[in-house]
């Protein structure tokens, strides 16, 4: 295939039209009705669907692909060919047409032999979820269309891949893991930090009482953007993106470089600012070890929040969240914390960041050290974990509830920002006690387009 040959966006995207019109098998070999054959057949493969080609689209293409036991046969984007917030022509190139070209790569000679029968390309993340024949769908795409692809998939009898943070809003991610549950289907989230040996062992040595008593965790995450990251340049989208539809049930802010592919988070009608998207990773490892994968905590307050002096975003640039938990355990979430997650105990300090433990006791560090007999469950790979439990029907590393309960925090605080009280919050029953405005702020009604949970229905392209 050509396409990236070609150094213009009008000439790849009629090129890209080109080639799709060649017809294609449709894939065949192993169908979600036939899920009871895959435990005795060796050499079934599931079938995945991905919805969202940017960069954290194509890690999981990747990962996917190297995966013997799966076989990607539909991909869906909006956008056929781009350079993410680069300049056009520099770096990884992501969208549709390097997506088709990868896979044909990988499979080509599969193709030849009757192994591989075929790849299904499409701009509507639907016709993905309504083929009989795909067993997974991953949603990779920005943060407004999590709950929608999530929720259609389900409906459809999918299991889902779905990166972090899980939905958008507070009551999507209800409406997320209530039907996981109700179709008692497998999901998993991208909150890969829970496979990595090193947060391994850090939550092992807390939930050991390696360290004592819990007193305070300090997570420590990115501040957010403090000016447009980006051309402010009010533009006609390029040929070759279909805008409307990447905004779908959001709101349609005018295009801009600034607020879309890599900053859309900064506007709350797409992302929940840097807050959001690193809030499933480090405080995630912070309720992991402190046994709230079900739970939460008992008070939530924003304090100190500055926003940018630019109207292009609305999230918090500097930001903390103070929380406390039953037990006495107390916690910050904030940008001037050192970034990943740190306890203090009775008995010392740990603190765990990618690729770097450190510790009050320096043994504590050393990976064969031997905290208890607790243990969590060792995972090497975030995707083969989600493979191996959509065959035997497990739960995953990182589930639904798991990963709502983990940014929970960051949607009260949202509200907490909004109303400039403390909120005291019933994990259980997932309400705020005493503050109804509160509760109406966490699940605002269904004639808001961007977070109603009802079908947005796209626009077919033929």
């Amino acid at each position: 295939m050509n396409s990236l040959d070609h150094h213009s966006p009008r000439t790849s995207r009629r090129s890209f039209l080109k080639a799709s019109t060649v017809a294609m098998a449709a894939p065949t070999i192993l169908g979600s009705r036939l899920l009871a054959q895959k435990s005795t057949s060796p050499t079934a493969r599931l079938n995945v669907g991905i919805v969202g080609l940017g960069s954290r689209g194509f890690n999981l293409l990747d990962e996917f692909l190297t995966e013997p036991r799966v076989q990607v046969t539909a991909i869906c984007d909006v956008h056929d060919l781009h350079y993410r917030d680069r300049e056009w022509g520099k770096g990884p190139i992501y969208g549709r047409i390097p997506a088709r070209a990868k896979i044909e790569k990988k499979y080509g000679e599969q193709y030849k032999s009757g192994r591989y029968s075929g790849l299904m390309i499409t701009s509507d993340y639907e016709y993905i979820c309504q083929r009989d024949d795909i067993d997974v769908v991953v949603v990779a795409t920005p943060d407004h269309w999590h709950a929608l692809c999530t929720l259609t998939a389900l409906k459809k009898g999918k299991d889902v891949y779905c990166e972090k943070p899980v939905t958008h809003t507070f009551a999507e991610g209800q409406a997320v893991y209530h039907e996981v549950a109700r179709r008692k289907a497998v999901f998993q989230t991208g909150s890969q930090q829970r496979s990595d040996p090193l947060f391994q062992h850090a939550v092992n040595l807390v939930r050991n009482g390696v360290l004592g008593k819990i007193q305070t965790v300090e997570v420590g995450i990115p501040p957010g953007y403090d000016k447009p990251q980006g051309s402010t340049e009010i533009l006609t989208p390029p040929i070759g993106l279909d805008y409307e539809q990447w905004c779908g049930p959001a709101k349609m802010l005018p295009y801009m470089q600034a607020r879309h592919h890599r900053w859309w988070r900064g506007h709350r009608a797409y992302g929940g600012g840097v807050l959001m998207d690193w809030i499933g990773h480090h405080n995630d490892i912070a309720h992991w070890s402190l046994d709230l994968d079900k739970s939460g905590p008992t008070v939530v307050e924003a304090v100190d929040w500055t926003f940018p002096e630019t109207d292009v975003y609305n999230t918090p640039q500097q930001y903390t969240i103070r929380c406390e938990y039953e037990q006495g355990v107390s916690s910050t979430i904030s940008s001037r914390n050192a970034q990943g997650t740190k306890w203090i105990g009775e008995n010392g300090w740990l603190h765990v960041r990618r690729g770097k433990l450190t510790a009050s006791d320096s043994r504590w560090t050393n990976l064969t050290f031997t905290p208890g007999d607790k243990r969590v469950q060792k995972v090497d790979s975030h995707v083969a974990n989600f493979v191996d439990c959509v065959y035997s029907r497990k739960e995953c590393l990182a589930p639904a509830e798991t990963a709502h309960r983990s940014i929970t925090p960051g949607h009260l605080a949202y509200v907490s920002n909004q109303l400039k009280r403390p909120l005291k919050w019933d994990a259980k029953r997932e309400v705020v006690i005493g503050d109804e405005k509160a509760n109406q702020l966490l699940a605002p009604p269904t004639t808001d387009r961007r977070r109603r949970l009802g079908p947005f229905k796209p626009k077919r392209r033929k």
